[in-house]
């Protein structure tokens, strides 16, 4: 297929790309080049989602198979991107998220019959937070653009090239070794995903002409919050031990939820945001690998990036906690 990617430069649009080529297909990306390196073999044409005149000189004379959008966060400049590529491309495929059901996390068993956010195909940046515009976004596509559309709603997705930050902060600690602070029950069921498995189940949808949404969660219970540090113990092969602290004495500590302790979740947060379901998915082909192999590559990527050069996010919103909180909190739990 000739494929254009919106995006295309970081993490999972990174690992679309990366796919795209491994089987062959001619790609063309479209960014500002900032967040990433565009990878060896793609056409890659600079410009602006938001400038109307980069748009156009994007589309002129040009037509692709199909266009896969991983970039999109505003309504308005996705219905434009839309819009501007319909007669250019012959199926659109947005990659949104979970976010955009109004029930996720609070409630368990989220899936594609669920309620969307309500949020209109114009809106503007200001008009509520990343699951509200996520599904303002869908609506861009799914009511806009002239020929099939799908909509990929990852779920918690891990894998190599992560630019939030939750594993490799987990990956980095535990390789510094000594005791860990292990957050809540090691029982605790996970869902997790892959970036490669996504992009693969993505790509395989597209070839099909696949039309509708797509929840690309993972499987349920396949991990658990024990498992998954044990993994990270085992592959940098440091001497770190897991001291598990109650969920009730972190948050009497001022321990934040989910960032401080990446991806920790307690209470009813626990209860819905693992337990989403993917079955429509699972169904329709998506395959995905062992925790192990994920954890494994994202290590063996990450121990060639000098420390003090490792993201754990963004400006906004950085994960991992502070080195003397971390160790004040031990010192309390083993007193």
């Amino acid at each position: 297929m000739k494929l254009l990617i919106i995006g295309g430069g970081v993490f999972l649009g990174r690992a679309i790309v990366a796919e795209a080529l491994r089987r062959g297909h001619e790609v063309t990306t479209f960014n500002r080049g900032r967040s990433g390196v565009d990878l060896p073999g793609v056409e890659a044409v600079r410009g602006d989602r938001e400038v109307p005149a980069d748009l156009d000189r994007l589309v002129d004379g040009r037509r692709w198979d199909a266009v896969i959008d991983v970039c999109g966060f505003t309504p308005r400049v996705v219905l434009d991107s839309v819009r501007r590529l319909s007669g250019h491309v012959g199926h659109y495929t947005f990659i949104s998220s979970i976010s955009a059901y109004a029930d996720f996390p609070g409630k368990p068993g989220v899936d594609e019959s669920s309620a969307r956010y309500e949020c209109p195909p114009d809106a503007d940046a200001d008009y509520g937070d990343y699951g509200v515009l996520k599904a303002g976004c869908e609506r861009a596509v799914e009511e806009h653009f002239d020929g099939p559309a799908l909509i990929v709603q990852p779920g918690l997705i891990i894998g190599p090239h992560e630019n939030v930050g939750r594993l490799p902060w987990w990956l980095t600690r535990i390789a510094r070794g000594g005791p860990v602070l292990a957050p809540g029950d090691p029982a605790l069921p996970m869902q997790l995903i892959d970036a490669r498995d996504i992009a693969a189940f993505t790509l395989d949808q597209v070839a099909g002409g696949a039309t509708g949404r797509f929840l690309t969660g993972g499987v349920p219970g396949r991990a658990t919050y024990g498992s998954w540090l044990r993994e990270c113990v085992e592959v940098t092969g440091s001497d770190a031990e897991l001291i598990w602290v109650d969920d009730a004495f972190l948050l009497d500590r001022g321990v934040e939820l989910w960032s401080e302790l990446p991806l920790w979740a307690s209470g009813e947060l626990a209860r819905g945001v693992w337990a989403t379901s993917s079955a429509k998915a699972l169904a329709a082909g998506l395959t995905c690998r062992p925790l192990s192999e994920t954890v494994r590559d994202t290590w063996e990527w990450l121990r060639d990036i000098p420390e003090e050069r490792r993201s754990f996010g963004a400006r906004t919103l950085r994960h991992g906690i502070d080195p003397d909180k971390e160790a004040r909190i031990l010192a309390e739990w083993s007193a």
